[in-house]
This record gives C-alpha cells, sequence and structure tokens, in this order.
C-alpha cells in the first residue's frame, strides 16, 4: 500500500505547503542547529558536537545528558544517554540509542492501512513549533534530509525545555510537623510530525529520579475524506446520523537499544507473581514473584503482575547490586490483525538492518523478514534490542472536533537499583539505607 500512505501525506503536505507560501510571500530559510543551542558546559566524554548536544542540569540536581540526530524516516533520534544524579560522581549511561520504530495505522473497514514512519512522510513532516509551544526552553533548528519542499529544509522544530511534575516524593518525619517533599522537574524533548490529517507529539521526558518517559501524542483535524465508514466500522460524527468516521487503529513501536554502564550485553529477565491461597494458617493470601531469564529472542505478552527488566552486565550500584531498566507499557488495546501486532515485546538479537517493526528495510538480504514478528527465531540474546508495542483504537466522538484533542499513548521505562537509595533523598534521612536499626 506504498501508494495509498504516500498520496495520504503529500495531499496533506501539498495544502500545507500552498497556505504556508500564500502567507509568507516568500521561501523560508532556517539557521544552522548550533544557533539555537542553549549555553551549557560540555558534557564529559561528548560523542556529538556541540550543535547536535543536549545537556541538562535540572533544579533537583540531576543531570540528563544526549546526543540528537534527525532521520528522514524515523524523525528524532536520541543516542548515548546518560543520567547523573546528585551524589554520583560520573555519568551512567543508560541507551545506546532510542527512536520510534513504527507507527502502524490500520482502518476497521479494511480499505487503507498506513505505515506512517516508512510509507508516508513522517519524518518530511516535521513542523515548525511556535515559541508559545517550547515555553521556557530552546527550539533548534532541525535539516530534514530529503525534504519535499526544497526551500523549506531548515525547520525549527526540536524543543528541549524543563517542566513540573507535581510530587517526586513527600514523607512525613518522626518528628511532628517535620514534612520531607521534593517538586520533581522533567527535561522534556519533543517534535511534532505530520502524516496525513494527523499531527504527532513525539514526547520524551527524562525524570530527575531516572525515569524516562516516552510518548505519542495524535492530534490535529479529522480527516473529512474518511466519514464512509458503516455502524460498527464507524461513528457518527455531526448533525444526526449521516456520516460515520472511520475507526482505525494506531499501533505505536519504540526501538530501544540499552547499554547500561557502557555494555550493550545486558540481559533480560521477566518475573511473574501467582497468588495462592492462604498458607500454613496466614490470614491472608500467598503471592510468589519468579524469574525467568530471557536467554533467546522472545515475543512477550504483558499479563496480570507480570514486567520484564534490562539487567546491566558490568554495573552494581553502591549496595552492590545490579543496576537495571524496568519496563512499564502504558494502556495498550492490542491489534490482533497483524502478526508484527499480536505481541507487547520483542526481544531480539541485534541486527543493524533491522530498524522498523513493519515494512522495514527492503535490503537486509534474500530471506530476511520485513516485521519484528520474523526476527523472533530462537537466536540467543547477547546484545538485545528492545521494542515496545502500544496500540490505541481510535472510535472517534463529537468532542474530537476540530481539532482533535491529543490522546496518548506510550511507555516508561524505570530505574531499578540504578541508585543505592533515592537519588533526590534529603540529607536528613539519608542514613536510612536498608532494614532500620
Amino acid at each position: 500500500m506504498p501508494v495509498i500512505s504516500n498520496s495520504r501525506a503529500r495531499r496533506r503536505t501539498a495544502l500545507a505547503l500552498a497556505l504556508a507560501g500564500l502567507a509568507s510571500g516568500a521561501p523560508t530559510t532556517g539557521a544552522s542547529p548550533a544557533t539555537a543551542r542553549p549555553k551549557a558546559a560540555p558534557a564529559p566524554a561528548a560523542e556529538c558536537s556541540a550543535a547536535y548536544r543536549i545537556e541538562r542540569k535540572l533544579s533537583t540536581g540531576t543531570t540528563w545528558r544526549m546526543c540528537w540526530r534527525y532521520h528522514k524516516e524515523a524523525g528524532l533520534v536520541l543516542e548515548h544517554i546518560t543520567y547523573q544524579p546528585p551524589g554520583e560522581p560520573r555519568p551512567i549511561k543508560v541507551l545506546a540509542s532510542a527512536k520510534l520504530g513504527q507507527i502502524h495505522v490500520p482502518y476497521d473497514d479494511g480499505r487503507n492501512e498506513y505505515h506512517d514512519l516508512t510509507q508516508a512522510g513522517f519524518g518530511q513532516g516535521l513542523k515548525d513549533l511556535a515559541p508559545g509551544e517550547c515555553p521556557g526552553g530552546t527550539i533548534r533548528t532541525v535539516r530534514v534530509p530529503e525534504a519535499w519542499d526544497p526551500s523549506h529544509q531548515n525547520v525549527k522544530g526540536l524543543c528541549t525545555t524543563t517542566r513540573s511534575r507535581g510530587h517526586a516524593y513527600r514523607m512525613q518525619g518522626d518528628t511532628a510537623g517535620k514534612v520531607f517533599q521534593e517538586q520533581g522537574k522533567d527535561l522534556l524533548v519533543y517534535t511534532v510530525n505530520q502524516v496525513g490529517w494527523y499531527e504527532y507529539i513525539t514526547e520524551w521526558r527524562f525524570q530527575d529520579d531516572g525515569t524516562i518517559n516516552m510518548n505519542v501524542g495524535a492530534t490535529g483535524p479529522l480527516s473529512p475524506m474518511d466519514y464512509d465508514a458503516g455502524d460498527g466500522r464507524g461513528w457518527p460524527i455531526g448533525k444526526g446520523a449521516k456520516a460515520y468516521a472511520t475507526s482505525h487503529s494506531h499501533n505505536v513501536f519504540w526501538r530501544l537499544h540499552f547499554n547500561l554502564d557502557g555494555s550493550a550485553k545486558g540481559r533480560i529477565e521477566q518475573y511473574d507473581s501467582k497468588v495462592g491461597a492462604p498458607a500454613n494458617g496466614r490470614p491472608a493470601p500467598t503471592n510468589k514473584t519468579t524469574r525467568t531469564a530471557v536467554t533467546k529472542e522472545l515475543a512477550g505478552d504483558a499479563r496480570n503482575m507480570r514486567w520484564w527488566r534490562v539487567v546491566s552486565a558490568t554495573g552494581k550500584n553502591k549496595d552492590g547490586h545490579r543496576r537495571s531498566y524496568e519496563l512499564v507499557p502504558g494502556a495498550s488495546a492490542k491489534y490482533p490483525g497483524r502478526g508484527y501486532t499480536r505481541h507487547d515485546v520483542y526481544f531480539t538479537e541485534y541486527d543493524k538492518c533491522e530498524q522498523y517493526a513493519s515494512d522495514n528495510l527492503p535490503n537486509c538480504g534474500a530471506g530476511h523478514g520485513r516485521s519484528v514478528d520474523k526476527w523472533v527465531n530462537g537466536q540467543a540474546l547477547k546484545n538485545p534490542v528492545v521494542r515496545v508495542n502500544v496500540g490505541f483504537h481510535h472510535v472517534a466522538r463529537d468532542e474530537d472536533q476540530q481539532p482533535l484533542p491529543v490522546h496518548w499513548q506510550g511507555l516508561s521505562v524505570v530505574p531499578r537499583d540504578v541508585t543505592a537509595m533515592n537519588p533526590l533523598t534529603p540529607a536528613e534521612p539519608a542514613g536510612q539505607n536498608g532494614r532500620p536499626a
């Protein structure tokens, strides 16, 4: 369906370019990325030039560092991501790379199916951001490879800023009236990419406690050309029950390549908890958690009380525990229509050619599968790549026009034993580590 998808994006883009031309009356040019970067101290062992470096020390003392680049299909790619909380003498390496791995959009009537990154011009659809969209931050200029509009290759489209998120913690002390509390801070990095009538906000939030949240928010207008669905395939929008907006799914994949403590040879572990009947005269049910080492490629399914973590091959915290990051997928409507969307997580051995969860690169060699479900073939996991699939079934409603309120889908990766204590622990309770004396 490349022809359908490409026409979808180009039809919408052509209209946008025409309107932009009328509004400006002249071609648009952009400054180089270096002109928009904030003033910051050089990162330790920087892997990229200052123009492509993001470094921010949050007011709570945590510093995040990373490099960015822009890909013609995947859009924003973040690399060499490190986390340095208060009390750590050097940055902790977390991710070698993080990016979107596909946005798969099948329609309920079976007439259309899109692969927005690889067939519909996601990368070329990067949009300029107004200052009000990046409050208190910096908007960097991005050069879009193979831009559809040659006069507008440089787009002011990458926002880096900070946001408050509310309480990081609150603890009533032993002394009456003593309260320990901290208001958490996040580094926010985001872009907006237009595909057809949709505008995707790709957001990365780096919390001061080491958590990384990644979300895609879909907004924009409802497509004016998708009002021909029947009952059960769409929802009536507007007066009466004449125009049924076609329902569809957004299956978003993220591709994460960890390098905890500088090694990509981390291991994957799966944890499952089982609740049983009360035992040995105890009044409450029991709950036992078991660990399973994932040593071979796996297509995994989320279940109640199941979770996975990526464990460092080399690093330990000050308590002597292996550093790791836990996967925490958000709410998901799993789409069973395609093999690659039938599972929630995929752990595969690193292969440079395996970039997109569906409609993958065509030049991977004879017999190489074009989707992630074909790559899980029992190979040993020595250098694992993590792909997470989070689905959303969009059944339109009257409130979706116009414009469509942002609907978010995503996941978090949460530090587990990366530091020996809460990295934001205040000084007074800092000695309360382990069993109380």
